[in-house]
């Protein structure tokens, strides 16, 4: 009888136990700021896509040998 291997979901790695490192309150504030205006990116394009997707999509629609 052949031996089965476990395989994780979607080929996915086993998780490692991460260590909390100490960051400096400078490096903290920045990263907190690109979060930020990643976020309020990320609301934008969801606002743009709400309003017309379909339009959005069609602009990036490659055409014959373009």
């Amino acid at each position: 009888m052949a031996k089965q291997k476990k395989v994780n979901p979607e080929g996915e790695k086993p998780k490692e136990e991460v260590s909390e490192v100490p960051v400096s309150p400078e490096l903290q504030k920045k990263a907190e700021g690109t979060k930020e205006r990643l976020d309020d990116l990320m609301d934008e394009i969801d606002e743009i896509l709400e309003e017309n997707a379909e339009e959005f999509v069609k602009t990036y629609v490659q055409r014959g040998g373009e």
